[in-house]
């Protein structure tokens, strides 16, 4: 298993951000993203969202730093972690915009990039850029793969049902041929589309239960055996609920709901934090892989 994190301060999300982020800013996301490089975290994350209705920010919370410019400042104070979008709302780009803006950030960040990606669900906000909400599930499944078509490639020619490109240079493209593709969601229309497409299943707001029901559906299918066989692996990347490490019960805890997310199936694990302070969000990313990490590999 890998652990990435939920990254603090760049999203504000209802109910599990405290009130330090709030003024936190550069400096705070930088000092986060250097402890847990030196920790050997897996990802960083940050999501997107161009305009929160004011109805909604109750529940999806308003401030979502934007993934292009965020992940290229955690590039350049980091050295290996990885760079994941968590996600980009796909059907709000054109593809090519998509491999040019994150095909530079992997470039700089000498191929870190994780491409996370979600069909959006919000309509206002589709509304607001002028973008069709009530099609988006056909142009979604071109859009994807019109992106793998396009990254890594400098001249790149795609004919689908939505998008059609050819003739044109993108330079700089991605430094990786292939980044990993992950695909959000939570549904199993999800979950077929990132066996279709993507090397890993990304899902939200599902509990365990949830998260099982699903996975022992795919597994039962010819998708999921097919991509056994295939390299990379496919990914399933979840997120438990946000963990509290103050005490030795704490931590107990957190090892057995990790063990819970592994036995479900879980290759990679998006870590939250209940925390006070930077000093102490920084002081629980250590003591997680100090003291979760080691017994859950034992």
């Amino acid at each position: 298993m890998r652990f990435g994190i939920v990254t603090p301060v760049v999203t504000l999300a209802a109910r599990t951000h405290a009130d330090w982020e709030r003024s936190a800013g550069p400096d705070e996301i930088a000092h986060i993203a250097m402890a847990a490089d030196r920790l050997g975290y897996s990802h960083m994350t940050c999501s997107e969202h161009v305009g929160i209705p004011r109805a909604a920010v109750a529940v999806r919370g308003g401030r979502y730093y934007d993934p292009a410019a965020t992940l290229g400042y955690i590039a350049a104070v980091t050295k290996q972690i990885r760079l994941l979008t968590h996600v980009v709302v796909l059907p709000y780009h054109h593809p090519l915009e998509v491999a040019k803006t994150y095909g530079t950030v992997d470039r700089l960040s000498k191929g870190r990039l994780v491409l996370g990606v979600g069909i959006g669900s919000l309509e206002e906000e589709f509304n607001l850029l002028g973008v069709p909400f009530a099609d988006r599930g056909e142009r979604y499944e071109d859009a994807l793969r019109a992106v793998r078509a396009a990254f890594g490639v400098e001249r790149p020619s795609y004919q689908g049902s939505h998008y059609r490109f050819s003739d044109f240079v993108i330079d700089p493209c991605s430094d990786q041929s292939r980044p990993l593709l992950w695909v959000g969601g939570r549904s199993r229309r999800s979950l077929r589309r990132a066996l279709s497409f993507g090397d890993g299943w990304d899902p939200f707001g599902l509990d365990a239960t949830q998260l099982r029901e699903a996975i022992d559906w795919a597994r039962s299918t010819e998708a999921w055996k097919s991509r056994q066989r295939e390299s990379p692996p496919f990914d399933l990347v979840l997120t438990p609920e946000p963990f509290d490490l103050e005490s030795t019960a704490d931590v107990e805890q957190a090892r057995s709901i990790v063990r819970t997310y592994r036995e479900v199936g879980a290759t990679v694990v998006n870590i939250r934090f209940r925390h006070r302070s930077l000093r102490q969000y920084v002081e629980m990313l250590q003591r997680f892989v100090e003291s979760v990490v080691p017994r859950i590999e034992a």
